[in-house]
């Protein structure tokens, strides 16, 4: 066996391979996530954009994002591996091979007369008789006297050749990489590291698991509390107004902890005055109203009070006192706001589908939260209005409401009308009509220029023979979503010089049957990955092609096709749903925008389920309107769909529902008149009497039934 010092240099060696198994992995990975990110992802040009901090990041803020954990840890493991090498090295220079043309200062070949030349001289230097020296005598008998037997006996000098040393065949030496203090276990030392080895080894990963195990148990992956997610769900209702969708967010058990002190009671009174008008209290009985907000949970009328304040851009305005509380709130609701659209996408028992009323008014929600827009500007202005009022022209630098009433009166109301007009014409009408300078117009120009646009190409698909979608069927529903911004891009930073925080803009896109009320499919869509959105792109075409029977080229053809499709802009979304009963269904695409208001796009898809047959065949017959070559209906679209046509109109959108907050109050559910209106009735099945459905089980409040 080795001594005990050629086991411990065998450590590093060790260390330096675990090491680098780490940091060589670990550091490609980041390369290549540093590399990927440095696409072309450019803010909003406008003034209010350039000046935002968060689209300027100061000398301090770039340094503390390069000396992240992550960047630490892996510089101090360089740190570490070069240390490593450099000892390794120092070690083994001793351990160099044996050569005796080097330790006599010789070259190669060279003359019995040149060895012993070489030889006598370094016995002069080196041998007992002339030097003292143990180290000296050491070397003289290891080394030289050696390399000389080596060069001039010839047995010494085939062993060498042989083996590599003169001495013939030598032992193999087999080592523990482990240092040497953890191989001096006598007396003592031994029981200090029995215990080392047990507290690292054993306890300290028994600790991180059980704090992980207890965290996870109370927290989401999301980081969000159990306790927020399940108050989110009961408080979700089919009739949920979007205008109460507010009241849903802040029963989040993030906000309901949130510590409210005595000395915040003023300060909140103070923020009380400025959002009033927002807090929809009835202007008939004030004094009972404002009496009764301020008895309910101090830590709701906190946040309540606060979102509001970033709802109508008061945060300047929000007190010393509550600037902290403020901050938290705004970097809390980003992945609650995520979160409560999420649960509001669930589906509820016994439909099996979502409700389409709470999911839309929560992704509207969540575009004016960051758009800091308030939720009754939403209201529109009169029956000629649009879906969301005059929010989609207050999301626009430097338009407020006296902008957007001298627009309203040159007939102007909406952003789609804005969007339309030619350059030159949209400058002229926002200088002279609305009273803007020229580098404010020019400010909503270019936000203008980064606002998405979305196209939509959707079909349902079912795999089999060509009789139609049949009861039962597992359809498929195939979506292409085209991006295009004025700008040419394809990945922009939204414009949101009101929200403190980067947000990169998402995509809620949900097939919906307006008339009952339900989210049949839904998802979340981003435009960020292009690598992963190509991928799943070709493999999605390469599968449906070779099932189709194309042949080789026409597979890399379609494949092809699809690939530039996703680098131009394109985003293919798949989902699957069983068809339902036998019927003609009017369904509608939509795509919401999470951050951007008016930016939305609903296209109509109608299927007809037929009866399933005796045989049971599936179909591969999409019958669509509005969405391309669906002409193979025939004569079975002629016999019983006049009677669903008639109740379906594609300009009937599923529109904003802040318009009719006070038509609520007023009208039972016995005036509701429309189709519509009987179907969304119809969806409450548990004691519906015409007010909003009350669950018996209560959301949590601090760990207690409110």
């Amino acid at each position: 066996m080795a001594q005990e010092e050629e086991m411990s240099a065998l450590f590093p060696v060790f260390a330096l391979s675990i090491v680098a198994l780490l940091a060589i992995p670990w550091t490609l990975y980041r390369l290549i996530g540093f590399f990927s990110s440095k696409q072309q992802t450019l803010h909003c040009p406008c003034s209010l954009c350039d000046r935002d901090p968060k689209n300027r990041p100061t000398v301090w803020a770039r340094v503390s994002k390069f000396l992240s954990v992550q960047n630490v840890t892996l510089i101090l493991m360089w740190v570490a591996m070069v240390a490593l090498l450099y000892y390794i090295k120092v070690l083994n220079r001793d351990a160099q091979p044996f050569e005796p043309f080097s330790i006599l200062g010789l070259s190669p070949g060279a003359s019995d007369a040149d060895i012993k030349k070489a030889y006598r001289k370094l016995s002069l230097q080196y041998h007992p008789d002339k030097n003292p020296d143990p180290a000296a005598n050491q070397f003289f008998v290891d080394y030289i006297s050696k390399a000389y037997q080596a060069l001039t006996d010839e047995v010494a000098k085939a062993n060498w050749e042989k083996y590599g040393h003169p001495d013939g065949q030598q032992a193999m030496n087999v080592g523990i990489a482990l240092p040497k203090f953890m191989l001096d276990i006598q007396g003592p030392k031994g029981a200090y590291l029995l215990l080392g080895l047990v507290g690292v080894g054993i306890l300290l990963p028994l600790i991180v698991v059980v704090i992980y195990l207890s965290r996870s148990s109370k927290y989401t992956g999301n980081n969000v509390i159990q306790d927020t997610l399940r108050n989110f769900y009961q408080l979700i209702k089919p009739s949920l107004a979007p205008s109460k969708v507010i009241d849903v967010l802040t029963k989040a058990m993030e906000f309901l902890e949130m510590k409210v002190r005595g000395s915040d009671v003023e300060p909140m009174q103070r923020v009380f005055s400025l959002v009033r008008s927002e807090l929809n209290l009835d202007p008939k009985n004030l004094k009972q109203e404002t009496k009764k907000f301020w008895t309910r949970y101090p830590a709701l009328i906190k946040v309540e009070l606060l979102l509001l304040a970033q709802l109508t851009r008061q945060a300047d305005s929000v007190p010393a006192e509550l600037r902290k509380d403020f901050n938290t709130i705004l970097k809390l609701t980003p992945r609650l706001m995520e979160e409560l659209i999420k649960i509001s996408l669930f589906p509820r028992p016994p439909i099996g589908h979502a409700w389409l009323r709470p999911a839309v008014g929560a992704v509207e929600l969540s575009q004016s939260f960051y758009q800091a827009v308030p939720l009754s500007a939403r209201k529109q202005m009169d029956k000629g209005g649009s879906a969301e009022g005059n929010a989609a022209l207050l999301q626009l630098p430097h338009i407020d409401e006296g902008v957007v009433k001298k627009l309203n009166r040159k007939k102007l109301k909406t952003l789609h009308e804005l969007r339309d007009l030619t350059e030159e014409a949209r400058l002229d009408l926002l200088t002279t009509v609305g009273g803007l300078s020229p580098l404010e117009a020019s400010d909503v120009e270019a936000t203008l220029s980064t606002m998405p646009e979305i196209d939509v190409d959707a079909a349902c698909i079912t795999q089999g023979s060509d009789d139609g979608i049949q009861e039962g069927d597992v359809v498929t529903l195939r979506i292409w979503l085209s991006m295009r911004r004025h700008n040419g891009r394809v990945v922009a930073h939204p414009h949101m010089p009101h929200f403190p925080y980067r947000k990169d803009e998402a995509f809620w896109l949900f097939l919906a049957d307006q008339a009952g009320n339900a989210v049949w499919i839904s998802q979340r869509i981003t435009f960020l990955d292009e690598t992963a959105a190509i991928r799943a792109a070709a493999d999605y075409t390469r599968e449906t092609a070779e099932a189709e029977g194309f042949d080789d080229g026409e597979v890399a053809r379609e494949v092809k096709e699809a690939v530039a499709r996703v680098k131009g802009g394109g985003r293919l979304v798949i989902g699957k749903f069983q068809a339902p009963a036998e019927g003609v269904y009017a369904l509608t695409v939509m795509v919401m925008s999470d951050v951007w208001i008016g930016c939305d796009k609903k296209v109509p898809l109608k299927i007809k389920v037929a009866k399933r047959t005796r045989a049971g065949t599936r179909g591969a017959v999409v019958p669509s309107e509005g969405l391309g070559d669906s002409d193979e209906e025939g004569e079975e679209r002629e016999e019983g769909e006049g009677e669903e046509e008639e109740g379906y109109d594609e300009d009937d959108d599923y529109m904003s529902e802040y318009s009719e907050d006070e038509e609520e109050e007023g009208e039972g559910e016995g005036k509701k008149g429309g189709e519509r209106e009987g179907e969304e009735g119809g969806d409450k099945t548990e004691g519906s009497d015409g007010s909003e459905e009350k669950d018996e089980s209560e959301p949590l409040i601090n760990g207690k039934k409110k």
